[in-house]
Protein backbone atom coordinates (compact mmCIF):
# COMPACT_ATOMS: atom_id res chain seq x y z
CA UNK A 1 0.00 0.00 0.00
CA UNK A 2 1.65 3.48 -1.07
CA UNK A 3 2.17 5.71 2.13
CA UNK A 4 -0.08 9.05 2.51
CA UNK A 5 1.76 12.00 3.97
CA UNK A 6 -0.17 13.20 6.30
CA UNK A 7 0.14 16.07 5.43
CA UNK A 8 -1.15 16.55 2.44
CA UNK A 9 -4.29 15.04 3.35
CA UNK A 10 -7.53 16.02 4.81
CA UNK A 11 -7.18 15.15 8.49
CA UNK A 12 -10.56 14.91 9.67
CA UNK A 13 -11.31 12.33 6.70
CA UNK A 14 -8.10 10.29 7.25
CA UNK A 15 -8.16 7.15 9.51
CA UNK A 16 -4.78 5.35 9.99
CA UNK A 17 -4.62 1.20 11.26
CA UNK A 18 -2.09 0.35 14.13
CA UNK A 19 0.17 -1.08 11.42
CA UNK A 20 -0.04 1.92 9.50
CA UNK A 21 1.15 4.06 12.97
CA UNK A 22 4.56 1.99 13.35
CA UNK A 23 5.27 2.65 8.84
CA UNK A 24 7.89 4.94 8.23
CA UNK A 25 5.70 8.26 7.27
CA UNK A 26 4.14 9.64 9.98
CA UNK A 27 4.96 13.07 12.35
CA UNK A 28 5.22 12.74 16.15
CA UNK A 29 3.45 13.61 18.92
CA UNK A 30 3.47 14.93 21.99
CA UNK A 31 1.72 15.19 25.24
CA UNK A 32 0.58 17.22 28.34
CA UNK A 33 -0.26 16.42 31.82
CA UNK A 34 -3.02 16.28 34.92
CA UNK A 35 -0.77 17.84 37.05
CA UNK A 36 1.69 16.55 34.69
CA UNK A 37 0.97 15.82 30.61
CA UNK A 38 4.62 17.79 29.22
CA UNK A 39 3.78 20.17 30.97
CA UNK A 40 -1.37 21.45 31.89
CA UNK A 41 -4.28 21.69 34.05
CA UNK A 42 -6.02 18.93 36.09
CA UNK A 43 -8.59 16.68 33.87
CA UNK A 44 -10.03 14.11 36.06
CA UNK A 45 -12.35 12.06 33.29
CA UNK A 46 -15.69 11.45 33.77
CA UNK A 47 -17.78 8.23 33.60
CA UNK A 48 -15.40 5.32 31.86
CA UNK A 49 -17.18 4.40 28.25
CA UNK A 50 -18.81 0.67 26.70
CA UNK A 51 -16.12 -1.59 26.51
CA UNK A 52 -13.82 -1.44 23.60
CA UNK A 53 -11.22 -4.60 22.22
CA UNK A 54 -8.32 -4.00 24.21
CA UNK A 55 -5.39 -5.31 21.50
CA UNK A 56 -4.15 -3.04 19.30
CA UNK A 57 -4.79 -4.96 16.11
CA UNK A 58 -8.39 -4.53 17.07
CA UNK A 59 -8.88 -1.31 18.28
CA UNK A 60 -11.19 0.92 16.14
CA UNK A 61 -8.84 2.84 13.53
CA UNK A 62 -7.54 6.32 14.31
CA UNK A 63 -8.12 9.39 13.45
CA UNK A 64 -5.80 12.29 13.21
CA UNK A 65 -6.60 14.71 15.28
CA UNK A 66 -7.08 18.09 13.82
CA UNK A 67 -4.24 20.66 13.46
CA UNK A 68 -6.38 23.01 14.93
CA UNK A 69 -6.38 21.19 18.41
CA UNK A 70 -2.55 19.86 18.33
CA UNK A 71 -1.92 23.68 18.24
CA UNK A 72 -5.08 25.17 20.47
CA UNK A 73 -4.87 22.44 23.43
CA UNK A 74 -1.45 22.25 25.20
CA UNK A 75 -0.36 21.45 28.47
CA UNK A 76 2.88 23.83 28.86
CA UNK A 77 3.24 24.86 32.32
CA UNK A 78 6.24 27.24 31.39
CA UNK A 79 3.85 29.60 29.93
CA UNK A 80 0.59 28.75 31.90
CA UNK A 81 -1.85 25.96 33.63
CA UNK A 82 -4.60 26.68 31.42
CA UNK A 83 -4.11 24.92 27.76
CA UNK A 84 -6.07 27.00 25.70
CA UNK A 85 -3.98 30.06 27.09
CA UNK A 86 -0.69 28.30 25.84
CA UNK A 87 -0.73 29.71 22.17
CA UNK A 88 -1.22 33.27 22.89
CA UNK A 89 0.88 33.22 25.74
CA UNK A 90 3.71 31.74 23.44
CA UNK A 91 3.57 34.03 20.68
CA UNK A 92 6.64 35.33 19.71
CA UNK A 93 8.67 33.23 21.60
CA UNK A 94 11.92 32.56 19.94
CA UNK A 95 13.23 29.22 19.11
CA UNK A 96 16.27 30.70 16.76
CA UNK A 97 18.78 30.35 17.49
CA UNK A 98 18.71 27.74 19.40
CA UNK A 99 21.12 25.08 20.86
CA UNK A 100 21.25 21.51 22.63
CA UNK A 101 24.13 20.91 24.94
CA UNK A 102 25.08 17.09 24.81
CA UNK A 103 27.43 15.55 27.24
CA UNK A 104 27.76 13.98 30.36
CA UNK A 105 28.83 10.00 30.42
CA UNK A 106 29.59 10.05 26.41
CA UNK A 107 33.13 9.96 24.27
CA UNK A 108 32.09 12.68 22.08
CA UNK A 109 29.99 16.11 23.98
CA UNK A 110 28.67 18.48 21.54
CA UNK A 111 26.34 21.55 21.09
CA UNK A 112 24.67 21.78 18.40
CA UNK A 113 22.32 24.50 16.84
CA UNK A 114 19.32 23.09 15.98
CA UNK A 115 19.43 23.96 12.16
CA UNK A 116 22.81 21.93 12.33
CA UNK A 117 20.48 19.01 13.91
CA UNK A 118 17.75 19.33 10.96
CA UNK A 119 21.01 19.03 8.42
CA UNK A 120 22.49 16.06 10.03
CA UNK A 121 19.14 14.21 10.77
CA UNK A 122 16.79 14.99 8.64
CA UNK A 123 13.49 14.85 9.62
CA UNK A 124 10.87 11.49 8.96
CA UNK A 125 7.24 11.84 9.57
CA UNK A 126 5.50 9.37 11.97
CA UNK A 127 2.16 9.38 13.11
CA UNK A 128 2.12 8.63 16.75
CA UNK A 129 -0.96 8.37 18.84
CA UNK A 130 -0.24 10.83 21.91
CA UNK A 131 -2.22 9.63 25.48
CA UNK A 132 -2.38 12.22 28.90
CA UNK A 133 -2.26 10.92 32.37
CA UNK A 134 -5.38 13.38 32.45
CA UNK A 135 -6.97 10.78 30.37
CA UNK A 136 -7.28 12.46 26.89
CA UNK A 137 -5.93 11.29 23.70
CA UNK A 138 -4.74 12.69 20.27
CA UNK A 139 -3.59 11.22 17.02
CA UNK A 140 -0.54 13.47 16.23
CA UNK A 141 1.14 13.50 13.04
CA UNK A 142 5.15 14.50 13.85
CA UNK A 143 8.46 15.55 12.10
CA UNK A 144 11.46 14.28 13.82
CA UNK A 145 14.24 11.71 14.01
CA UNK A 146 15.03 8.81 16.19
CA UNK A 147 17.10 10.02 19.33
CA UNK A 148 19.17 7.09 19.01
CA UNK A 149 20.74 8.62 16.04
CA UNK A 150 22.08 11.92 17.99
CA UNK A 151 22.92 9.61 20.82
CA UNK A 152 24.74 7.11 18.95
CA UNK A 153 27.07 10.36 17.60
CA UNK A 154 28.15 11.65 20.80
CA UNK A 155 29.29 7.49 21.56
CA UNK A 156 27.88 6.59 25.16
CA UNK A 157 30.55 5.24 27.42
CA UNK A 158 29.72 1.73 29.40
CA UNK A 159 28.51 3.78 32.24
CA UNK A 160 26.15 5.40 31.54
CA UNK A 161 22.56 4.00 32.41
CA UNK A 162 19.96 6.82 31.71
CA UNK A 163 19.26 9.98 29.78
CA UNK A 164 18.44 13.12 31.18
CA UNK A 165 16.62 15.92 29.77
CA UNK A 166 16.28 19.58 30.25
CA UNK A 167 14.07 22.54 29.31
CA UNK A 168 15.30 25.86 28.98
CA UNK A 169 14.72 28.06 32.10
CA UNK A 170 13.66 31.61 31.37
CA UNK A 171 11.64 32.98 33.14
CA UNK A 172 11.01 36.81 31.12
CA UNK A 173 10.10 34.70 28.06
CA UNK A 174 8.91 31.79 29.89
CA UNK A 175 6.01 33.39 32.43
CA UNK A 176 4.43 30.40 33.84
CA UNK A 177 8.09 29.84 35.24
CA UNK A 178 7.59 32.50 37.90
CA UNK A 179 5.32 30.07 39.78
CA UNK A 180 7.43 29.26 42.54
CA UNK A 181 5.26 25.72 43.44
CA UNK A 182 7.22 23.83 40.96
CA UNK A 183 10.59 23.20 40.49
CA UNK A 184 12.12 24.48 37.61
CA UNK A 185 13.68 23.86 35.13
CA UNK A 186 11.46 21.13 33.58
CA UNK A 187 13.95 17.91 33.80
CA UNK A 188 13.02 14.17 32.91
CA UNK A 189 14.37 11.01 32.34
CA UNK A 190 14.51 7.84 29.91
CA UNK A 191 16.58 4.61 30.67
CA UNK A 192 19.17 4.08 28.08
CA UNK A 193 17.55 1.20 25.96
CA UNK A 194 14.44 3.36 26.22
CA UNK A 195 15.75 6.36 24.98
CA UNK A 196 17.79 4.36 22.43
CA UNK A 197 14.57 2.53 21.21
CA UNK A 198 13.61 3.02 17.93
CA UNK A 199 10.08 4.48 18.24
CA UNK A 200 11.89 7.51 20.91
CA UNK A 201 11.84 10.10 19.02
CA UNK A 202 12.92 14.00 19.28
CA UNK A 203 9.87 16.06 17.32
CA UNK A 204 10.72 19.08 15.19
CA UNK A 205 7.29 19.70 13.82
CA UNK A 206 3.81 18.33 13.27
CA UNK A 207 1.53 18.77 9.90
CA UNK A 208 4.54 18.61 7.97
CA UNK A 209 5.15 22.32 9.70
CA UNK A 210 7.61 23.49 11.90
CA UNK A 211 6.18 23.20 15.68
CA UNK A 212 5.11 26.53 17.30
CA UNK A 213 5.66 27.38 20.53
CA UNK A 214 2.96 25.80 22.34
CA UNK A 215 4.06 22.57 20.61
CA UNK A 216 7.65 22.40 22.59
CA UNK A 217 9.68 24.17 19.26
CA UNK A 218 12.33 24.00 18.58
CA UNK A 219 12.90 20.05 20.35
CA UNK A 220 10.90 17.95 22.50
CA UNK A 221 10.94 14.19 23.15
CA UNK A 222 8.46 11.74 21.79
CA UNK A 223 7.97 8.64 23.92
CA UNK A 224 4.61 7.30 22.27
CA UNK A 225 4.35 4.33 24.98
CA UNK A 226 4.74 6.59 27.94
CA UNK A 227 2.37 9.49 29.48
CA UNK A 228 3.24 12.72 27.61
CA UNK A 229 4.34 14.14 30.71
CA UNK A 230 7.49 12.11 30.25
CA UNK A 231 7.57 14.00 26.77
CA UNK A 232 10.20 16.97 27.88
CA UNK A 233 9.73 20.07 25.71
CA UNK A 234 11.74 22.99 24.33
CA UNK A 235 14.93 21.21 25.27
CA UNK A 236 18.80 22.55 25.75
CA UNK A 237 20.52 20.15 27.80
CA UNK A 238 20.81 16.06 27.11
CA UNK A 239 22.68 14.23 29.39
CA UNK A 240 24.01 10.75 29.66
CA UNK A 241 24.24 9.75 33.15
CA UNK A 242 25.09 6.53 36.02
CA UNK A 243 21.99 7.46 38.07
CA UNK A 244 18.32 7.40 37.57
CA UNK A 245 17.34 10.77 36.87
CA UNK A 246 14.64 13.02 39.51
CA UNK A 247 11.92 14.65 36.78
CA UNK A 248 10.35 17.80 38.19
CA UNK A 249 6.67 15.50 38.98
CA UNK A 250 8.77 12.65 40.32
CA UNK A 251 10.03 15.76 42.98
CA UNK A 252 6.76 17.56 42.93
CA UNK A 253 4.30 14.16 43.64
CA UNK A 254 6.07 11.10 43.80
CA UNK A 255 2.90 9.19 44.86
CA UNK A 256 1.29 10.02 41.64
CA UNK A 257 4.39 10.08 39.32
CA UNK A 258 6.94 7.61 38.90
CA UNK A 259 9.83 7.65 37.03
CA UNK A 260 8.37 4.61 34.36
CA UNK A 261 4.97 6.19 33.66
CA UNK A 262 4.63 4.05 31.24
CA UNK A 263 0.80 4.05 29.56
CA UNK A 264 -0.56 0.91 32.14
CA UNK A 265 -5.01 0.99 32.14
CA UNK A 266 -4.30 -0.99 35.44
CA UNK A 267 -2.92 1.76 37.60
CA UNK A 268 -4.90 4.34 38.36
CA UNK A 269 -3.83 8.10 39.05
CA UNK A 270 -4.50 8.94 42.72
CA UNK A 271 -7.47 10.91 41.84
CA UNK A 272 -9.14 9.58 38.67
CA UNK A 273 -8.86 5.96 36.72
CA UNK A 274 -6.88 5.19 33.86
CA UNK A 275 -8.64 2.77 32.54
CA UNK A 276 -10.63 4.81 29.08
CA UNK A 277 -9.95 7.83 27.76
CA UNK A 278 -11.51 10.81 26.17
CA UNK A 279 -10.04 11.06 22.42
CA UNK A 280 -10.23 14.90 21.50
CA UNK A 281 -12.81 15.04 18.42
CA UNK A 282 -14.51 12.03 18.97
CA UNK A 283 -17.37 11.78 21.23
CA UNK A 284 -17.61 9.12 24.58
CA UNK A 285 -14.71 7.43 25.74
CA UNK A 286 -12.64 4.60 24.55
CA UNK A 287 -10.87 2.04 26.26
CA UNK A 288 -7.22 2.83 27.13
CA UNK A 289 -4.58 0.16 25.82
CA UNK A 290 -1.82 -0.99 27.41
CA UNK A 291 1.88 0.57 26.59
CA UNK A 292 -0.80 3.05 24.29
CA UNK A 293 -1.04 0.04 21.76
CA UNK A 294 2.63 -0.15 21.35
CA UNK A 295 3.24 -2.77 23.56
CA UNK A 296 4.47 -5.88 20.43
CA UNK A 297 7.46 -3.52 20.30
CA UNK A 298 8.40 -2.08 23.93
CA UNK A 299 6.91 -4.71 26.09
CA UNK A 300 9.90 -6.73 25.91
CA UNK A 301 12.05 -3.40 27.80
CA UNK A 302 10.46 -4.24 30.86
CA UNK A 303 10.22 -7.72 31.29
CA UNK A 304 10.13 -8.79 35.07
CA UNK A 305 8.92 -5.80 36.39
CA UNK A 306 6.05 -4.98 38.51
CA UNK A 307 5.08 -1.88 36.26
CA UNK A 308 2.02 -1.19 39.46
CA UNK A 309 4.81 -0.72 41.81
CA UNK A 310 6.95 1.28 39.75
CA UNK A 311 4.46 3.12 37.64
Amino acid sequence: MKEINPSEITPEHLYLSRRKFLAGAGMLAAGALASACGVGGAEPPAGSAAAQPTSAEQQPQDQLTPYESVIGYNNFYEFSLDKEDVGDLSKGFQTSPWTVQVGGLVNRPGTYGIEELLKRFPPEERIYRFRCVEAWSMVIPFLGFPLARLLKEVEPTPSAKYVRFETLYDPTRMPGQRNRQFRWPYVEGLRLDEAMHDLTMLSTGVYGKPALPQNGAPLRLVVPWKYAFKDIKSIVKIDLVEEMPVSMWMALAPNEYGFYANVNPEVNHPRWSQGSERRIGESGRRKTLMFNGYGEEVASLYAGMDLRKLY
